[in-house]
């Protein structure tokens, strides 16, 4: 409604000033020179047949003559055809004359449907070495769990004798099996392919996506926010003659290998890099992003009071955004003493795979703790495990030696401890290796019968996951080796009274009771398929002895350092929702007397 509004509103000025008319006709003119094709999935733009007969041809408004045909595939005779692409009353806007095309394809079914461009269409020969913007409008299904074709380029880059990367597609949108974005193309100036990915979507929401390449480098952009950045050096997209486009398919060695489930409202290629101003959608905003504040809020309430600080999976910052990573451990080494924070510990999957770029990434940023004699200690997760052991290589026993508060390493050299002095009490912190749990379970619990008196944060990359209850409310709950875990390591050891792990996307809190009828706290952080990874998000717990409460806090250095002017409405310094920004009432005194 807001947007018929504001184009009945141009109109008017428009026709009282005759040289804003002009002015925004030229514009849109320039803007229609550059679109080389553009398709919208409205009954409106039907250019001939229909869905029933399977001859349905949508037309390309930009008037190039790029035509879109839909194609079958799978047995034309099976009942589920008909369901397979069907008009939806749905769009983007909610308006009244706009549709879309709802896609029911799905992995193994006896049939499928998606549109192709017509073999003599001019969008098949581009290359797009002047830069180019890909555009589409579109919704994901609630059941949306494997990986499907959103667009694609035709052919293989074997068939162009470029062997390195994947050599059996070309280019292609795709959406992964965790709902992530994902644009890889084969350029014209590379014998490999290079990608762009995007954070995870939601089920039922709408997004704007432009993947846009300015003859430089490409950057993907999903509801206006970059979650990756740019590219390395990429111009153009390869093209194999002879070949197409595909819309709701995607390909591997010249053969489908995913179709589309959702909704498609428009698809849009320019042959330049358009700027925001020139998209199709103007302000594209996720329905639901996340809660918080961008206001100054203490991270101590009082100076006798101390925090523990734990770092989410960091594995995306070593990979794409080593920027946000050193952001984090700057912070963190210029504000431990002044926010007396007792303990940093990073709860694993450190790098995203086993690349020495991606394990110096780590090293940058960790290693201004180091300088800074902050103390911090690290569990490893599944993607810290490689042939060589390179997690041991860079983060093993060796580099604790020498640290007053570590107190020694399991045989495996992956599990270790901590002991530190805050309040009235010392702290023992438990680190319990996710891979090596059944061969260091031993030695953990000689770690903990030799230390009943100290309580104890037990921290492992897998312990609980999130899930939704009511379609509303998320709650934690214990994985198999998370029930390890609690069998054998805190269930009977009182003086564990909180677990902290990564691994699975999202955010939770419970509190369990131990054999001693006595309150644990498990908590999971893992902010990795959020925005740009993760968005330099820590947790931090503030503990008042005096009040009996803890506090827990989730904050940004990255974005606190954002003027006003970068910040977009998902960044905030404070996030505020409930599973993020929380107290739990604790008696000190009666929780920690082990006696």
């Amino acid at each position: 409604m807001r947007m018929k509004k504001a184009l009945i509103g141009l109109s008017l000025l428009c026709m009282i000033v005759p040289g804003i008319a002009k002015s925004a006709d030229s514009v849109a003119e320039n803007n229609r020179s550059n679109i080389v094709a553009n398709w919208k999935f409205t009954k409106q733009h039907v250019k001939s047949g229909s869905i029933d007969k399977g001859n349905l041809i949508i037309e390309d408004t930009s008037k190039h003559g790029n035509d879109l045909e839909l194609v079958t595939i799978g047995d034309p005779a099976s009942p589920e055809l008909n369901k397979m692409i069907q008009w939806s009353e749905e769009d983007y806007h909610d308006q009244e004359k706009v549709n879309s095309l709802e896609f029911a394809n799905y992995e193994n079914a006896p049939t499928g449907r998606y549109f192709k461009t017509k073999k003599d269409a001019p969008i098949n020969s581009e290359k797009f070495d002047k830069g180019f913007t890909i555009e589409a409008i579109f919704k994901l299904p609630s059941d949306s769990k494997s990986l499907m074709g959103l667009f694609s380029r035709q052919g293989q880059a074997a068939d162009l004798n470029k062997m390195e990367g994947e050599k059996k597609i070309l280019s292609s949108l795709t959406v992964s099996s965790d709902q992530k974005i994902h644009w890889t193309s084969h350029p014209s100036n590379l014998n490999y392919n290079v990608s762009n990915w995007s954070r995870s979507l939601n089920a039922d929401e709408w997004y704007h996506l432009a993947v846009v390449n300015d003859g430089d480098t490409t950057t993907l952009t999903l509801n206006g926010i970059s979650d990756y950045g740019k590219s390395e050096k990429v111009i153009g997209i390869a093209a194999v003659k002879g070949k197409g486009w595909n819309i709701g398919a995607s390909e591997w060695g010249n053969k489908f290998n995913a179709l589309f489930k959702g909704n498609i409202q428009e698809i849009r290629i320019a042959g330049k890099a358009l700027t925001e101003k020139e998209w199709l959608v103007k302000d594209a905003r996720d329905d639901e992003p996340f809660e918080g504040s961008n206001k100054a809020l203490p991270f101590l309430t009082n100076k006798k009071n101390y925090n523990f600080l734990f770092v989410p999976d960091t594995q995306k910052y070593s990979s794409q955004n080593p920027e946000i990573f050193n952001s984090q451990m700057n912070w963190i080494s210029n504000n431990t003493k002044k926010n007396n924070i007792i303990m940093n510990t990073f709860v694993g999957d450190i790098v995203d795979s086993d690349l020495e770029k991606q394990w110096q990434n780590s090293l940058g940023a960790i290693s201004l703790l180091d300088k800074k004699d902050v103390p911090y200690m690290m569990a490893a997760g599944n993607h810290d495990y490689a042939a060589g052991d390179p997690f041991l290589t860079h983060y093993g026993p060796q580099r604790f030696l020498n640290k007053t508060y570590y107190k020694g390493s399991s045989p495996s050299g992956y599990s270790s401890y901590a002991i530190v002095k805050a309040g009235s009490y010392e702290y023992l912190v438990l680190i319990v290796d996710m891979k090596n749990l059944h061969k260091d379970l031993e030695w953990a619990k000689k770690v903990l019968d030799l230390h009943k008196d100290k309580p104890t944060i037990l921290v492992s990359h897998d312990i609980i996951f999130p899930k939704v209850k009511d379609d509303k409310t998320t709650i934690g709950v214990e994985s198999s080796n998370g029930r390890l875990i609690w069998n054998e390591l805190v269930k009977d050891h009182n003086q564990v009274f909180m677990t902290v792990n990564g691994h699975y996307f999202g955010i939770a809190h419970r509190v369990k009771h131990n054999s001693s009828g006595n309150d644990v706290i498990q908590m999971l952080v893992n902010y990795q398929t959020n925005y740009r990874g993760g968005n330099g998000w820590l947790r931090l717990v503030e503990f008042d002895e005096k009040k009996n409460v803890l506090v827990f806090r989730t904050y940004s250095p990255f974005v606190d350092e954002m003027s006003k002017k970068e910040k977009s409405y998902i960044d905030f310094k404070f996030l505020t929702s409930e599973n993020n920004s929380f107290k739990l009432d604790w008696d000190f005194k009666n929780r920690f007397n082990f006696k």
